[in-house]
């Protein structure tokens, strides 16, 4: 059995870089894409602002401006390599600056006044390029279609004793008007009017890092402005919060539930129960929780109509916090529970009906076992099999919470981070949930299986 989980578990990073190689590749591909989205929005607040500089293309965005956000979201790269980049095997380029080689003295970040000098002795073959996040200027030379050399402008020294940015992590590299030409092809598609005689050449000068989901490292929210790894963490607390206390709750009062049923099997209590629960079961957690909120949080002011918390939450004592975070729990913690009592509970009568209906339950009763000792030493142990085969999911359930009573009752958990994520859409936000949710998932049936095992004797892994 050990080697058999052994290769389940070995399996799993497998199937987590499946998953999300496949949304990812869905995500570049589909209608309406997140880096369409973020174009879109940035062209807009653009021509609001004003206008771009440059040389501006539709919307007021200058191409440079359009380069960034495609580096930002690796639309730059082909597939497999932007997915790679994205899982933090190949380095992306940051602080990337760029300038053409064109009829000048000096680049646009250094003045002349500021050099006292003509820096560039050969405008063919010598540019200026200002480092992005310092603006501290830097002298690249070519020769043909090679750059020889980058150096820090140093006006104290020689030009042979200036520094070469490379010994700092710098990387330059140089590109034709060809090449810029195919990269504004690609991304206009048929749309392009522009020739190779619209571009000049370009130095590009940029720092290499190697950082992905390998490293921690699972990009920034467009949507919130943060890293999508703080937003995740951020919201697991409120979802395993509830996931627990839903879990606990169900399975306390089911299964015991489940087990009178059955033994009082049509019978007053097994009828009114299975009214009641079936009733839960036909209102959805999400309507229940409006209902709720408008008769007791509006109508009848008994309970918090929304969030989790107080507003001077923090400023409260221990147990004025506990008292708190209870009465704001209430409400949503009813809407989570009413559509899991109907399946656990008829899942458990059922189960348990059959296996006292079992041979080896007559043949224990018929020896002289009590029949409370035959129904919960014997009967009850494989009637919780079918159910401890779903145990697992619980992880996934746990922790992705609820979309619809998270936005009724406005509780900031996991299940509208996803749904925000979706509906932005925001790229790095949707991998990033979609590897926790996936990751889970794989986990759950691991431990499924393994709880299967210890329960059911009958079962062998080889």
């Amino acid at each position: 059995m050990k080697v058999y989980f052994l290769r389940r578990l070995m399996l799993v990073p497998l199937t987590v870089l499946g998953v999300t190689f496949l949304v990812f590749s869905i995500t570049r591909v589909m209608p309406g894409s997140p880096l369409a989205k973020q174009l879109q929005a940035a062209a807009a607040g653009t021509s609001e602002g004003g206008g771009g500089g440059g040389k501006s293309e539709g919307g007021g965005l200058s191409e440079e401006q359009i380069e960034e956000y495609e580096r930002e979201f690796l639309s730059d790269k082909p597939i497999p390599l932007a997915y790679l980049t994205w899982l933090g095997l190949y380095p992306r380029e940051r602080l990337h600056s760029e300038a053409e080689w064109k009829p000048t003295k000096l680049g646009d970040a250094v003045s002349e006044e500021t050099i006292g000098t003509s820096l560039v002795e050969d405008p063919e073959s010598e540019v200026l390029v200002s480092l992005a996040g310092t603006g501290r200027p830097v002298l690249v030379k070519r020769e043909g279609e090679t750059i020889t050399w980058a150096r820090y402008v140093d006006l104290e020294k020689p030009r042979a004793e200036w520094q070469d940015i490379a010994e700092d992590g710098w990387e330059y590299r140089y590109e034709t008007p060809v090449e810029r030409l195919e990269a504004h092809q690609r991304r206009e598609g048929e749309e392009s009017k522009k020739t190779v005689e619209n571009y000049l050449p370009r130095a590009v000068v940029y720092k290499s890092r190697i950082s992905g989901l390998l490293q921690g490292d699972l990009g920034k929210s467009t949507v919130f402005g943060e890293p999508v790894w703080d937003l995740i963490r951020s919201r697991m607390p409120v979802a395993l919060y509830f996931g627990l206390l839903t879990t606990i709750i169900s399975y306390g009062i089911c299964l015991p539930l489940g087990v009178l049923k059955a033994i009082k099997h049509r019978t007053l209590v097994d009828n009114v129960s299975s009214i009641l629960i079936f009733l839960g079961y036909a209102i959805p957690g999400f309507a229940l929780g409006a209902l709720l909120l408008v008769y007791f949080g509006a109508i009848k002011p008994i309970f918090p109509m929304i969030g989790l918390t107080s507003e001077d939450f923090d400023s409260m004592g221990r147990w004025e916090q506990v008292k708190d975070l209870a009465w704001h729990t209430v409400l949503p913690l009813a809407s989570y529970l009413v559509g899991s009592f109907a399946w656990l509970t008829m899942m458990m009568k059922n189960n348990l009906m059959d296996n006292l209906a079992a041979d080896y339950v007559r043949t224990a009763v018929s020896k002289g076992v009590g029949f409370h000792r035959a129904v919960f030493r014997h009967a009850f142990r494989n009637s919780f099999i079918p159910i401890a085969s779903s145990l697992g999911q619980l992880i996934t359930l746990i922790v992705t919470g609820s979309l619809l009573i998270e936005t009724v009752f406005d509780i900031q958990g996991f299940g509208l981070l996803q749904f925000r994520a979706l509906t932005a859409p925001d790229q790095m936000l949707i991998m990033g949930t979609l590897t926790v949710a996936s990751f889970l998932m794989v986990m759950g049936n691991i431990i499924s299986d393994i709880i299967v095992a210890l329960i059911d004797p009958r079962v062998k892994f080889h």
